[in-house]
């Protein structure tokens, strides 16, 4: 593997890329295709003078920036990164509405504590919010200055977060780092007592200031505090980030929220606390899988009486109903067959119906798609999906298609 197709950033890369010759040379670049186009651009790039690690270290940022875009959109174009700081990087879209609750809370100044590439910082600043970021590893910190400097309103400083001062009435941002220290062949640590800054310490700042906290998806909710309001952020259908708001950034009478961001439009379902689930339904015409976002907040029964529907099994996150009614907190189906789960009695049921095109779908049955697809051998122009979940107490293949779709 060569030096500018592992994505890693060191000092005397950082300096390369941030030398006058460097800088000139990335913003001259054609966007990065592939891997054999590059190798022929390298050729180029080194015939024409350019010194081997000045060509390096710039394309390995130029392969950053595209990996980039799905999370910055055109800012990408005037960004640097590392791959871990991407990785862990918040989308602008939803640092934007992180920045817009210090905003409507009326908090002017924001520390971001463990600031990474600037992602957050960037989205404060432009809310003209005084930020001070602090970051410390040093290339990113760096990075985070670079990010940083069309926005006079911010600062970085490299150093311990929780060593940072801060002002009387200063909210705070955190991140916590959940891999091993570094910019490159990080690793994901999971006992959060080691991440950086602990969780312990991280939500101490809310018991006496503005605070929010980002974490994983996946964070065991036994390690939430109680007082304050839990959000579960979805984009596009994927679960992305939970988030712990304290203190004034926390919404009067809201301790769970799931917000889901899909085709540029927003919505919300918010509650009180877990909401208690509906009782167990016959199978009706629909079946609704809710958004991550609800099924990890816990709001499934919420969003179950606004449709009118039930639980299709204990414990299982599919709701039945006899009627349709459009939710962008989850996706429905209508459902065509109940059928037994056994492939001969499938693949007859998609032969008949010329399904060939098939999305498989599970919960609640140890079944692997790839393999049930390669045995069931779906032929034919139309299109369908195979839900494979339980039905009361008995496992259950489902042949269903979304509204609108043929088969």
């Amino acid at each position: 593997m060569t030096q500018w197709d592992d994505g890693r950033m060191d000092r005397d890369e950082l300096l390369e890329v941030l030398s006058p010759a460097g800088l000139r040379l990335l913003d001259e670049l054609p966007p990065y295709e592939s891997q054999t186009d590059v190798v022929r651009l390298v050729g180029e790039l080194r015939r024409a003078g350019h010194a081997p690690g000045t060509v390096a270290a710039v394309l390995s940022q130029a392969k950053l920036r595209r990996k980039a875009v799905g999370k910055f959109g055109p800012f990408a174009e005037r960004m640097l990164f590392t791959e871990a700081g991407l990785e862990q990087a918040t989308r602008l879209r939803v640092a934007a509405l992180h920045a817009g609750r210090f905003r409507d809370a009326g908090v002017t100044s924001v520390a971001d504590l463990g600031c990474g590439i600037g992602a957050d910082a960037l989205a404060l600043a432009s809310l003209d919010l005084e930020v001070q970021a602090v970051e410390r590893d040093e290339v990113t910190a760096a990075i985070a200055a670079y990010n940083l400097m069309p926005w006079p309103n911010a600062t970085v400083s490299q150093g311990d977060a929780l060593a940072h001062p801060l002002s009387p009435g200063q909210g705070v941002y955190l991140d916590p780092a959940r891999r091993t220290a570094g910019t490159r062949n990080t690793t994901r640590v999971a006992d959060p007592a080691d991440w950086s800054p602990s969780l312990v310490d991280a939500f101490a700042f809310g018991a006496e200031r503005p605070t929010g906290v980002k974490l994983g998806p996946g964070v065991d909710r036994d390690l939430l505090p109680e007082g304050a309001e839990w959000q579960w952020v979805s984009v596009d259908g994927e679960v992305v980030e939970a988030g712990v708001w304290f203190g004034a950034l926390a919404r009067e009478g809201i301790r769970r929220s799931a917000l889901v961001l899909r085709d540029g439009a927003a919505a919300e379902l918010t509650g009180a606390a877990d909401a208690e689930d509906e009782a167990v339904v016959g199978l009706g015409r629909y079946l609704y899988e809710p958004d991550g976002a609800v099924i990890r907040a816990r709001l499934i029964g919420d969003l179950a009486r606004s449709l009118g529907a039930g639980m299709l099994a204990e414990r299982i996150a599919y709701l039945s109903a006899d009627e349709l009614r459009p939710t962008p907190f989850a996706q429905a189906f209508e459902v065509l067959e109940e059928l037994p789960f056994q492939e001969k009695a499938i693949a007859k049921a998609l032969s008949a119906r010329g399904i060939g095109r098939l999305e498989i779908k599970k919960r609640g049955a140890d079944v692997d798609p790839a393999r049930l697809r390669t045995a069931l051998k779906p032929k034919g122009p139309e299109e369908g999906t195979l839900i494979v979940t339980r039905v009361g107490g008995r496992h259950r293949a489902l042949l269903a298609r979304r509204p609108g779709a043929g088969a």
